[in-house]
C-alpha cells in the first residue's frame, strides 16, 4: 500500500484548519463461540479502512472510507476540507516515522496459531465448567483475538504505526437449583498472543467461572446497610475505572460533566491514594505504543497521595486547555472519531499487608470480584453489582453472600479509603463511550474502605 501522506494531508487543510490527521486500520479478527456444548460460531476475517481529520476553530471535521487507494483518500480530503469552509493555508510537510516509547514483545501471534488449536482451547473451558458440578446446566465460552495494524499520520509531520494484538477468553457458567439459578463469569485476556493461554490455562478459566455459579447457589443473601467493606485486589479496578477514572477525563471536565472539573491541585481522596493510568505495560488489555491520534503511550498520574494532578487527554481537549496530549486518544475503528479514554487504569499498591487490610475491618463485607454497574459522572454517584462476596467476622473471611451492591459516591469513597494493601490485581473489559468500545484493563491492591452502603437483604 503507496500512500503518500503528506499530499492527503495538505489536501485536508486545503480550507482552512488548524490541524489534520490521516488514521489507516487494518484487523484480522477471529472468533469462536461454544453454547450448549456445541460451537455456536467460528468467524475470521479482514476489516480494513481509513478516517480523515481535520480539527478547526476547536470543532472536528471527520469522515471515513473502507477504500484504500490513493484516489480515494485524496478524495475523502477533499470532501473534509470542504466542510471546513475558511481560506486554507499551504503547509509543507516533512514526514518522519517515530520511534516508540515502548516495545512489547509477543511469543507467540494468534494469527499462527490454527483454528482447531483455537476451538481446542475453547472446548477445554466447556468441558472443564461442565464437569465442576452436576448443578452447572448451561456454559458459554467465548474465544477472541484480533491483530491490529494502526498508521497514524499527522500534520506535525509525524507518522505513527503500531501492531497490536488482542486476546481474550470468557466463560459465563449458569447453575441451577430447583427454582434457584445462579451465574459466575470469569475472563482473561490482554495485548498479548496465544502465549496468555500458558499463563492462565482455559480449563481453569472455565472451572473458576463454574466454581463462581455453584457458590452462589449456597451463599445467603446479603446483609444491606453502612458497613466497612474491604476490595480485595482480586476483584480488579471496576471501581476506580468506573466511580473515579471517567470522571477524570478531559472531555467530561471541560464540559462540567465530572464531579473532578477544577479541581486540579485539590484534595480529591486519601492521602494514601494514587491513581494512574498507564497504556505501556505490557500484556494488559489496554496497553499500545501509540494511541489513536499518533501520541506516543506514556504513564499518567492522575492523582497522586490524593491530590489531583491532571486530567486524560487527546489532542482536541490538550488544545482547549493549552496542555499536550497525555497520550489517551482512543477510537473504536477507522469509523470512529479519537475521544479521551482510559488505558490501564489502578489504584497504585499501599504499604499494608493485604491479610492485616481483612483483619482491620472488623465486621463488615468482603468483595473478590465485581460486577457491572453505573457511575453519574457528574455527582460521582455510582451502583455496582458485586459478583463474589464474603462477610467478615471480627476480621476473619466467613461465608459467602449473593445480591450485594455497592452504593456510594467517587470522591467520598477516595476519601474513605483507610488502607491499601502491597499486591495488585488486574481485570479485563471492553470500556463504552459515546458509542464507542475501547479494550481496557483496570487494577487495585486490596483496599479497606471505612464506611459505604451495601445494598442487600435487611432481613
Amino acid at each position: 500500500m503507496n500512500i503518500d501522506y503528506a499530499k492527503i494531508i495538505k489536501a485536508a487543510l486545503a480550507e482552512g484548519g488548524e490541524y489534520a490527521d490521516l488514521y489507516i486500520e487494518n484487523t484480522r479478527p477471529t472468533s469462536i463461540v461454544v453454547e450448549g456444548g456445541k460451537v455456536e460460531k467460528v468467524l475470521t476475517g479482514v476489516e480494513s479502512g481509513a478516517g480523515i481529520r481535520v480539527i478547526i476553530g476547536l470543532r472536528t471535521v471527520y469522515a471515513y472510507t473502507n477504500d484504500l487507494t490513493g484516489k480515494s483518500l485524496l478524495d475523502l480530503a477533499g470532501k473534509v476540507a470542504r466542510a471546513c469552509g475558511e481560506t486554507g493555508r499551504d503547509v509543507t510537510l516533512d514526514m518522519r516515522v517515530l520511534r516508540p516509547s515502548v516495545e512489547f514483545t509477543i511469543v507467540e501471534p494468534p494469527e499462527l496459531v490454527a483454528v482447531e488449536r483455537k476451538l481446542a482451547l475453547v472446548k477445554d473451558a466447556d468441558r472443564a465448567a461442565r464437569a465442576y458440578d452436576k448443578r452447572v446446566s448451561q456454559v458459554t465460552v467465548i474465544y477472541r483475538d484480533a491483530m491490529q495494524d494502526v498508521t497514524v499520520a499527522c500534520s506535525d509531520g509525524t507518522i505513527a504505526q503500531d501492531r497490536r494484538y488482542y486476546t481474550v477468553s470468557a466463560v459465563n457458567a449458569v447453575a441451577r437449583d430447583g427454582a434457584n439459578v445462579q451465574t459466575g463469569y470469569e475472563s482473561a485476556g490482554g495485548n498479548i498472543g496465544f502465549e496468555l493461554f500458558s499463563e492462565r490455562p482455559a480449563d481453569d478459566i472455565g472451572l473458576q467461572a463454574a466454581k463462581r455459579a455453584v457458590m452462589m447457589l449456597t451463599a445467603r443473601k446479603a446483609p444491606g446497610g453502612r458497613m466497612p467493606v474491604v476490595i480485595s485486589s482480586e476483584a480488579g479496578g471496576t471501581m476506580v475505572h468506573e466511580a473515579v477514572g471517567h470522571g477524570l477525563e478531559a472531555d467530561l471536565a471541560q464540559n462540567g460533566l465530572s464531579v473532578y472539573a477544577g479541581k486540579v491541585g485539590r484534595q480529591v481522596g486519601s492521602p494514601l491514594v494514587t491513581v494512574i493510568d498507564d497504556p505501556t505495560i505490557p500484556g494488559r488489555r489496554g496497553s499500545y505504543r501509540f494511541d489513536g491520534e499518533g501520541t506516543p503511550a506514556r504513564k499518567t498520574v492522575l492523582v497522586e497521595d490524593g491530590v489531583l494532578k491532571g486530567y486524560m487527554y487527546d489532542r482536541l481537549t490538550a488544545m482547549k486547555d493549552g496542555v499536550v496530549s497525555t497520550g489517551n486518544g482512543r477510537r473504536e475503528s477507522y469509523t470512529s472519531r479519537p475521544i479521551p479514554r482510559m488505558t490501564n487504569t489502578m489504584i497504585a499498591p499501599g504499604t499494608s499487608n493485604p491479610a492485616e487490610v481483612i483483619r482491620s475491618c472488623g465486621k463488615g463485607l468482603l468483595v473478590k470480584k465485581m460486577g457491572g454497574g453505573q457511575v453519574n459522572t457528574v455527582n460521582g454517584d455510582f451502583v455496582f453489582e458485586v459478583g463474589e462476596g464474603y462477610l467478615i467476622e471480627d476480621g476473619v473471611v466467613g461465608e459467602p453472600v449473593r445480591g450485594a451492591t455497592l452504593v456510594g459516591n467517587g470522591p467520598n469513597v477516595l476519601m474513605g479509603i483507610s488502607m491499601v494493601g502491597t499486591d495488585l490485581g488486574f481485570a479485563i473489559g471492553t470500556c463504552g463511550k459515546d458509542g464507542q468500545g475501547a479494550p481496557v484493563s483496570d487494577a487495585q491492591p486490596t483496599l479497606l474502605i471505612d464506611d459505604i452502603v451495601v445494598g442487600g437483604s435487611h432481613e
